[in-house]
């Protein structure tokens, strides 16, 4: 009994994390940059990929600088990968890593984007297009394809079979 109530116990960082998203959506960003940095701070670049991945998604959401975004963005990512390609079967986490996949390329394309850079934004929303196929049809997998969506659209691909069609032609 004792042993299934340890494994019922929520993550305590990620609770922390949570507390810091929701500050953060109250409109106080600042704040919520300054604690995030504190909670990367004790977690560390070797830290649990899940806490990394999830912290550095939404930390680059405070970040003022396009670059600096994109970079937080790339560590998500980084940590991602590091705990599905790594431990797939061992990792507990692994599922809900997974399931942020559609929105960390998402947001990598939106990023390249902002930087000017149209060809890694596809690349990323091609990427997440992809991932966001095994999404669940509920508000989360909704709202990332209506995200999708508009990046097709900020990026001139709607409508596009597979996705992603070569640059139009002038005549």
């Amino acid at each position: 009994m004792a042993e299934r109530q340890g494994q019922a116990a929520p993550d305590a960082v990620l609770t922390r994390i949570g507390q810091v998203v929701m500050l953060h959506h109250a409109g106080d960003r600042e704040e919520a940059r300054h604690r995030f940095l504190g909670l990367w701070a004790e977690i560390g670049e070797h830290g649990d990929p899940l806490h990394r991945c999830t912290l550095a998604h939404y930390l680059a959401d405070t970040q003022d600088d396009p670059e600096d975004e994109l970079a937080w963005d790339l560590r998500a990512l980084t940590a991602a990968e590091e705990a599905v390609g790594d431990r797939l079967a061992a990792y507990e986490g692994s599922p809900a890593v997974r399931a942020l996949y559609p929105s960390l390329h998402l947001n990598l394309a939106a990023d390249y984007a902002r930087l000017g850079r149209p060809d890694a934004a596809r690349t990323h929303l091609r990427w997440a297009r992809g991932a966001a196929r095994g999404l669940a049809d509920d508000r989360y997998g909704e709202g990332v394809r209506a995200a999708i969506r508009r990046m097709e659209t900020r990026l001139g691909e709607e409508g596009t079979p597979g996705g992603w069609r070569p640059p139009r032609q002038r005549p």
